[in-house]
């Protein structure tokens, strides 16, 4: 037979663990199910010998470089195997220990909207709330000239906005670069008065460049006007209505809002990257959480007495710490043989806080009884534990310390991981982080009605496809209820394997073998059917699904089957039954089909 035709696996005396020397000839690119008592041996004929060897193969076939960066598995206890894939194992195990990974990243949506989001998320100041747009000359020209025909306005250049000052030298300038007029602090006043400020108050002053009345053949005089005003201005154009209608326009030429000076970046990708710095939220660096230390693991037993070890930083060798809280206490008249937990509370708040640094007389005796006295201040207990967890170069002393601390959301992001600016940039009024936080339900339906401008769709259109079938990929597989912003670790080993698998049907590759071990474990039954497509589709691409199962459903979808047995341990290790699903319903041997039967039960 040529390379490349085969059309089966043939396994040929395979012993691994506790595999009686079988041999077994499975078809390809089909969905074939393992299924057989607990123990019996489907995971040592699946994982440790299919899945290891089309591993081993392919790692041997790649450079001596490239190997040294891959683990390579043992050659399993098996005479041959003919008609491998490059093999995919999808089993039971978290996805990632990494606190930095989501649902999002892992199924790569979050890299698809962060590219969304940076080509035509609209940036707002994170202060003003204001939308943040770079302007051309022309551009607020244009904007001027939507104000209704005849409408008489003046083009103001704010050069000063509320800032303390007299300001004689911008007056003066003006003035002898030919201006006229200015309006300080809301009033019109000619430049030839003189114009006194106090240099203790804030004043804004916005030089008056040109009057004019709206009209369509005067465009050109508007756009030199607007030129005029950026320039003197740093970028900013302020266009009022003399009529006194309407609501006063700010322009800006800059990346920056026109009313704080807020200014950002051009948008990026790596922006909305939790995982990079340009992003990350700087206070927690974009976990979305902080380690705090938490006074219920200081205090754990609060029936007990300061005099009796009620803190548990405090140890028999922590003789001064021990004196100082000795100090602090009949300083603030606290009863060091009184339960911690009928402390009042702000005895408590002193103990664990501090004293604001008022200064405290101490007696300190070391372990050989010698006394002195000293002037120093009490920080508190907590504060101390997280200024020497903060400067402590000692891992043991860090990992100590963090016994002690509990993960509490960042007070400044929130817990939404990113820097202010970018989780203020939005796509059709949500933050990229909004849309996160939703279930996987309701980001479908929301990026499904997504309303986008022509321009944005035409921007858009290839980006959302991914997104929406990798969301659908995650309904396929009965994970729904999760949100793209869920941590990685702390998904469950069903859950974690329904993402690998969604995230395979994402990649589109075929010729793959893929060995799953029960991926309906922990699924409704409503959504197992959905499952169930899911395999189907990752056959019907081109791939052989090779799923160890119990699930009734599956085994009558497959099209075929690998009863292992008949028993456990050394029972097992056997083919008993191989075939389709009506082969096993009519074999005698097996155990399998005795249970489908209704011949035995559980």
């Amino acid at each position: 037979m040529p390379r490349g035709q085969h059309t089966e696996i043939v396994i040929k005396g395979a012993r691994e663990h506790n595999l009686k020397d079988i041999d077994l000839t499975i078809p390809r690119d089909r969905l074939v199910v393992f299924t057989g008592l607990s123990g019996s041996g489907k995971s040592s004929l699946a994982f440790d010998t299919i899945y290891a060897e089309g591993q081993r193969r392919y790692v041997e076939s790649l450079s001596s470089y490239a190997r040294q960066f891959l683990g390579q598995m043992d050659k399993p206890d098996v005479d041959q195997i003919d008609g491998l894939s490059p093999a995919i194992s999808i089993d039971q195990k978290g996805t990632s220990h990494n606190p930095r990974s989501t649902v999002g990243t892992v199924t790569e949506i979050y890299d698809y909207m962060r590219l969304m989001w940076a080509r035509i998320g609209h940036p707002h100041c994170p202060i003003s709330g204001h939308e943040i747009t770079r302007q051309t000359t022309e551009q607020i020209a244009d904007k001027v000239m939507e104000l209704p025909q005849g409408s008489r306005v003046m083009i103001l250049a704010p050069v000063v906005r509320d800032r303390k000052g007299e300001h004689q030298d911008v007056l003066s300038e003006a003035k002898k670069a030919g201006f006229v007029r200015a309006r300080v602090d809301g009033n019109l006043y000619e430049l030839t008065e003189r114009i006194s400020l106090d240099k203790n108050k804030k004043h804004s002053i916005e030089i008056v460049v040109d009057r004019l009345v709206i009209d369509r053949e005067g465009i050109s005089r508007l756009r030199e006007s607007v030129e005029t005003a950026a320039k003197m201005a740093g970028g900013l154009v302020l266009v009022t209505r003399t009529d006194g209608k309407g609501e006063e326009q700010l322009f800006s030429q800059n990346f920056a809002c026109p009313y704080d000076g807020f200014s950002m970046e051009e948008l990026a990708p790596r922006n909305f990257s939790f995982n990079n710095p340009h992003g990350a939220c700087p206070a927690c660096t974009g976990l979305g959480s902080k380690l705090e230390i938490d006074p219920d693991l200081v205090i754990p037993d609060k029936s007990r007495p300061l005099a009796d070890g009620a803190i548990r930083t405090l140890g028999r060798s922590s003789y001064f710490y021990n004196d100082l809280v000795e100090a602090v206490a009949q300083r603030y008249k606290i009863p060091m043989d009184k339960p911690f937990g009928k402390l009042t509370v702000k005895e408590r708040q002193i103990i664990l806080y501090g004293n604001n640094g008022d200064p405290l007389r101490v007696k300190y005796v070391n372990s050989e009884g010698q006394r002195r006295w000293y002037e120093t201040s009490y920080e508190g207990i907590i504060p101390n534990l997280e200024r020497r967890h903060r400067e402590t170069e000692s891992e043991f002393i860090r990992a100590e310390i963090e016994r002690l601390m509990t993960p509490r959301p960042c007070p400044v992001c929130k817990g939404k991981r990113l820097k202010p600016e970018y989780l203020a940039v939005t796509v059709a009024d949500r933050s990229i982080m909004d849309v996160c936080d939703l279930s996987i339900t309701a980001a479908q339906d929301w990026f499904a009605k997504l309303q986008l401008t022509e321009r944005e769709t035409l921007i858009a259109r290839a980006i959302l496809k991914e997104i929406r079938e990798r969301l659908q990929f995650l309904v396929d597989v009965g994970l729904d209820y999760l949100s793209l912003a869920r941590a990685a670790d702390s998904l469950s080993g069903g859950e974690a394997q329904r993402i690998r698998l969604a995230t395979q049907i994402g990649s589109k590759l075929m010729g793959v073998l893929y060995i799953l071990d029960e991926p309906s474990i922990g699924l409704h039954q409503r959504d197992n059917r959905k499952l169930i497509n899911t395999l189907l589709a990752l056959r019907d691409i081109g791939n052989t699904v090779v799923v160890i199962e119990h699930d009734e459903e599956t085994m009558r979808t497959a099209d075929f089957i690998v009863d292992i047995g008949p028993g456990a341990g050394e029972h097992g290790g056997k083919i008993v039954a191989t075939g389709s699903f009506d082969d096993i319903l009519k074999s005698p041997e097996s155990i399998t089909g005795a249970f489908l039967r209704g011949e035995r039960s559980i």
